[in-house]
């Protein structure tokens, strides 16, 4: 039997590699600086962020369908494959991008970065969470923090890291280094990853059932992921997931070049700024997921979207470096809290019976909000000279996002108590018989 905490360190090992991918604001400015590639996309006239921002989009993208695609392998072969299928795609990917920006030919970076990378993605962001959901049956919300905490902090060291080697050696440097680096540790992450045995609970909360200081919580459903998608359930957290991915992917791809610009922030400065901002993106994930085992996920969902409301409608206004940051800083923990309760929640809905297949369907929403969000944040910046509509707009999405959330959480109350009088009625049937 091996170590659940060991299994959790090895999903947290593959997420902190792919989680670089939200230190990519850090290579806005460069690129800009060194390639001319605006007019390049597809012979149309876009300008030169937009030609740049595709490639973060792109990796979103191949991240959200690879995960809605690749969600039954993952459940049919097991971690470890799946893992070792990532780490080859992820890794690769970045290489291929470094020879890209070597040769300056964008359509390489796009396919390396945007379409290998963000598959790897895709594939190794869902990898470890059904896993690690079936090893923490006493706590599933810690569960899914800890699988998914590990790709907040990923940027914070990778935006160190990245922007280092941009200034010591140069741009292609930066993609090929890191990238053997990542395929290393993904590798050797997805050795250990193992499922444990059917019905397997851990020592404690075997004793606590058995002496009733504990009972198991049924889930609100068993559900195939055939099934859930044609529930109205799904749709919710997929349009609530969606709303919150936008706004704050909208945020990160913008951070840098924000923070330089509203607060006169150097490039040091604001590479910094996206480094710590991936730490509390991180602690978010670990520290509403938790919060949520005993908050519930749907109370859970609406406190993101409440705070949220507020925070992007004061975010243009601020001068302050200090409250600056720390309204950025409390966004990301939304952001970042939103990905990890996610699995826990399709858990408490539709069962584990498919949950990682259930998680890939969802995250589709992440990968049309990797167009939405960079695109929009680019497209306005372009249009206005600043990023003030943007955040207006996505605090008005927000309210959208309230407003579903507060249907789900009616839906819960309902189900439950529907459950709850089908029990009592099968109870009360024996003693009638």
């Amino acid at each position: 039997m091996k170590n659940r905490w060991l299994i959790a360190l090895s999903g947290v090992g593959i997420h902190v590699s792919i989680g670089s991918v939200y230190s990519w604001s850090v290579f806005n400015l460069p690129l800009a600086s060194t390639y001319s590639w605006e007019n390049t996309w597809a012979g149309q006239t876009f300008g030169e962020s937009s030609a740049i921002a595709m490639t973060f989009s792109l990796a979103i993208f191949f991240l959200g369908t690879s995960a809605a695609i690749m969600g039954h392998f993952v459940e049919r072969r097991g971690p470890r494959a799946s893992g070792t299928l990532a780490a080859m795609f992820f890794g690769c990917g970045m290489i291929l991008a470094g020879i890209g920006t070597w040769v300056s030919n964008i359509y390489l970076l796009w396919l390396g970065y945007g379409v290998l990378g963000g598959i790897g993605l895709g594939i190794g962001y869902i990898t470890p969470v059904s896993t690690l959901v079936k090893w923490f049956p006493d706590r599933r919300g810690l569960a899914t923090g800890l699988a998914i905490m590990g790709f907040g902090f990923g940027a914070s060291i990778a935006s160190v890291s990245f922007n280092s080697i941009i200034e010591n050696i140069s741009i292609p440097a930066a993609f090929m280094i890191m990238g053997g680096v990542y395929l290393a540790v993904m590798l050797a992450s997805a050795t250990y990853l193992e499922r444990p045995p059917q019905g397997w609970m851990p020592d404690g909360m075997k004793e606590a059932i058995s002496s009733g200081k504990k009972t198991i919580t049924a889930d609100l459903s068993q559900q195939t992921a055939n099934e859930a998608v044609k529930t109205g359930p799904f749709y919710g957290l997929w349009i609530m997931m969606f709303i919150n991915i936008s706004c704050g992917i909208g945020v990160i791809y913008s951070a840098s070049p924000l923070a330089q610009e509203s607060i006169g922030l150097s490039a040091a400065e604001a590479a910094a700024v996206v480094g710590a901002m991936a730490l509390f993106n991180g602690l978010g994930r670990i520290g509403w997921a938790s919060f949520s085992d005993f908050l519930g996920r749907g109370n859970t969902y609406m406190a993101f979207f409440i705070l949220q409301i507020v925070l992007f409608w004061a975010l243009p206004n601020i001068t302050s470096v200090i409250l600056f940051q720390i309204v950025l800083y409390t966004i990301l923990t939304c952001y970042g809290g939103g990905f990890a309760t996610l699995p826990a929640f399709i858990g408490d809905l539709f069962g584990t019976k498919e949950l990682g297949a259930i998680h890939g369907y969802v995250l589709t929403a992440w990968a049309l909000a990797g167009i939405v969000g960079p695109q929009l944040n680019a497209a306005l910046r372009e249009m206005t000279g600043s990023y003030e509509t943007t955040l207006y707009i996505f605090a008005g999405a927000f309210i959208v996002a309230l407003t579903v959330s507060l249907m789900m959480k009616a839906y819960i109350v309902r189900a439950t108590q529907r459950n709850a009088a089908a029990e009592n009625s099968d109870a009360a049937m024996p003693e009638q018989a």
